[in-house]
């Protein structure tokens, strides 16, 4: 029988949050690994564009819907219980990914792996949270960012290496030795941090579920379907509508449910949640799906290999990891607002420049100039948006406010995925037969380098399609206009204070045994 007692403990936050952070890289690496290797898995599992990105949906999908529930789940068992426990079966689904032999065994393991980075990550941010005081937040928020800068790095290069070198099984097994050491960093220190009972909206939980799965599963299928019948009365239009309102009940119900709902409705009371929740979605949204046109590009029109094709984005990730501790440290001082609007707007004009300079011809160095302004982009608006968001969050509802965030960031990334692979498809549908061979749209597309004659359609199409990030984007740094100024630290208890203070007042951590 579980039961709560407390003691004196020093909380030491930062190795708690070095410890917590090699899981959250882990799961970053995964995801820009996979976005590198997808040509490759479609070589090797013999499938076409639209199966080899429901690898990244399914895992995306998975990863959103529980997400409400999941920071819930931290309050209630300790964030260091359940990070613990969705870091084991993150990574031995990793191993699973890696020993599938077909592209629906992937996609069912990659629904497991979503399941375990569920678990972790809203515990990441609910113990910043709470072991870090709101007016020094900025620079563990600026860690986070950073850890995101150095993944975007190292993520698509060691994955191009693994693949060129050993296949794009072990892009999966690589997480396994890493999963070890970040189990052991966590179990030694991270503290128990209090837990308070919870009610759990079951039916809040299926609700979302089946919302979301019939609106991404309606727009990423679309095009397969010609968006018209799928099968019977069901249609792509009916499924997609079906979402909305199945979705559109699960907010009614979290309004009028007694006791806890999924949804904590009353957290978007505090202007800068609602605002910042809004903004992170379009982000989630853009850079999820601007990496698949980029990809796709390089390795199939200009032959580059997965290695080769991740290099290119070495300067976004070189100055997004370099500038990410800065802005972490400035916002402590500076109305994070600004640097919000600055990353949002340079992240739509680098897509857009993007999209500009994607010709068959164009000099492959040309291509790193927006590949630097991404990296700005990412350094600027990561730690502001998650602080602003955060920072009026009473401690009681640090994990539910978490669990809200990360979920609105996943389903823009869901939704980031699905709309990309629907406009991916539509645009070498229209573009890919007017090229001379060219026969039957994305059929022609198996992963290997394109036969010259399909170059240009195939470039336009890509060019075209990253033009949907670049309008996200813009709309994102609409959104970010209304944030205000930040409050003053609202709150500090003992679990909060430094280790500096710790000296005048030890804190109390509560021990699960």
């Amino acid at each position: 029988m579980s039961q709560t007692t407390t003691k004196n403990t020093a909380v030491r936050p930062w190795p708690a949050l070095w410890s917590l952070v090699i899981g959250f890289f882990m799961i970053l690496i995964d995801t820009t690994i996979v976005s590198v290797a997808n040509p490759s898995i479609m070589k090797g599992l013999d499938t076409d564009i639209n199966s080899v990105i429901w690898v990244t949906s399914a895992y995306l999908l998975a990863y959103a819907v529980p997400l409400l529930i999941t920071g819930r789940l931290g309050d209630r068992f300790g964030p260091k219980n359940l990070y613990l426990i969705g870091l084991v079966i993150f990574t031995l689904a990793s191993l699973w990914c890696g020993l599938s032999g077909t592209i629906e065994m992937l996609i069912v393991a990659r629904v497991i792996q979503g399941l375990g980075a569920a678990l972790m990550t809203p515990q990441t941010m609910a113990v910043i949270t709470r072991i870090f005081p709101p007016d020094r937040r900025g620079a563990a928020m600026g860690l986070w960012g950073a850890t995101a800068g150095v993944a975007t790095l190292v993520g698509p290069i060691l994955g191009g290496v693994l693949v060129d070198g050993f296949g794009w099984e072990w892009i999966f097994f690589i997480n396994v030795p890493v999963g070890i050491v970040g189990f052991i960093m966590v179990w030694r220190n991270v503290p128990h941090l209090a837990t308070s009972a919870h009610k759990f909206d079951i039916l809040g939980v299926v609700l979302s579920a089946i919302g979301m799965f019939l609106l991404v599963f309606g727009i990423q299928e679309g095009q397969t379907y010609d968006w018209g019948t799928i099968t019977g009365p069901i249609t792509v239009w009916g499924l997609i509508i079906a979402g909305v309102v199945v979705l559109a009940l699960f907010v009614g119900w979290q309004a009028i449910t007694k006791g806890e709902p999924l949804l904590p409705l009353g957290l978007f009371r505090d202007r800068n949640f609602s605002v910042g929740n809004l903004a992170i979605s379009t982000i989630g949204f853009t850079i999820t799906s601007m990496s698949l046109p980029l990809v796709f590009f390089y390795q199939t029109v200009r032959g580059l290999t997965p290695t080769q094709s991740a290099l290119m984005l070495v300067p976004m990730a070189v100055i997004s990891a370099g500038l990410a501790p800065v802005v972490g440290r400035a916002i402590d001082k500076v109305n994070p607002k600004w640097f919000a609007l600055a990353g949002l707007l340079l992240l739509s004009l680098a897509l857009g420049w993007y999209s500009l300079l994607l010709t068959p011809e164009q000099p492959i160095w040309m291509l790193l100039f927006p590949s630097a302004i991404l990296g700005f982009a990412n350094g600027f608006m990561w730690g502001p948006v998650s602080n602003l968001t955060t920072r009026n969050l009473p401690q009681h509802q640090a994990g539910a406010g978490s669990g809200v965030f990360n979920t609105t960031r996943q389903i823009g990334a869901v939704l980031g995925s699905a709309g990309i692979a629907a406009l991916i498809q539509s645009r070498l549908a229209a573009n890919l037969p007017a090229a001379p061979g060219g026969t039957g749209g994305a059929g022609d597309v198996t992963g290997s380098e394109l036969p010259e004659a399909l170059h240009a359609g195939f470039t336009t199409a890509m060019s075209q399609s990253l033009l949907l990030p670049a309008a996200l984007a813009l709309v994102g740094a609409v959104v970010v206009l209304f944030f205000q100024k930040p409050k003053a630290a609202a709150w500090s208890t003992p679990e909060t204070r430094t280790g500096q203070q710790a000296a005048a007042a030890a804190p109390e951590v509560a021990v699960v045994d």
